[in-house]
């Protein structure tokens, strides 16, 4: 079991029920999944690129993801519509919490000038969105063979059902927030 899930486990449910008065064990929310969303623009010319973004993800996340492709066509991007142009993964489980914990842990502090997440980025139930501007703050990532700088948009979803309860629980968990 990994560190950040056996302290959920172990301290952080009990606190959330004795915070938010629940009657049950049960009811305390918890992390259901985390998805990571690389768009690649540059596909629509070099596909290439795509497989690099496809990589550097395979590396972070431990798990191989999903290409997305165009729903609509627009003229003005030369875009048609199945085109490549980007990729996706979903974390559950084991995989999540290692990347949860790899994240608050190493990545977010690697960050140029961090003073913390905001606290304002929740979707009013409980799911919060984080944005990367750059793949380099993870350990994995060799910085000699990065062609390109790419951010990245990282969902943790959870069973929280308001803003307040997903921010004690990701609080908890060790999410930098902004003070």
């Amino acid at each position: 079991m990994n560190r950040l899930q056996e302290k959920y486990n172990n301290s952080i449910r009990t606190s959330l029920v004795e915070k938010f008065n629940y009657t049950s064990i049960m009811q305390s929310p918890i992390v259901d999944k985390i998805v990571i969303n690389m768009g690649v623009g540059d596909a629509i010319t070099n596909t290439k690129v795509l497989d690099d973004a496809v990589n550097e993800m395979t590396v972070i996340t431990g798990q191989k993801p999903v290409i997305t492709r165009a729903k609509k066509s627009i003229a003005n991007f030369k875009l048609r519509e199945g085109m490549p142009i980007g990729c996706k993964v979903t974390l559950r489980g084991e995989r999540m919490y290692q990347f949860l914990d790899k994240l608050v842990s190493i990545a977010l502090p690697r960050v140029r000038d961090f003073q913390g997440v905001s606290k304002k980025a929740f979707d009013g139930r409980g799911n919060y969105t984080l944005g990367v501007k750059e793949q380099l703050i993870f350990p994995e990532i060799n910085y000699d063979k990065v062609n390109r700088v790419r951010g990245m948009d990282i969902v943790i979803v959870t069973t929280a059902k308001t803003d307040l309860e997903g921010l004690e629980l990701l609080t908890q968990l060790g999410m930098p927030f902004k003070k």
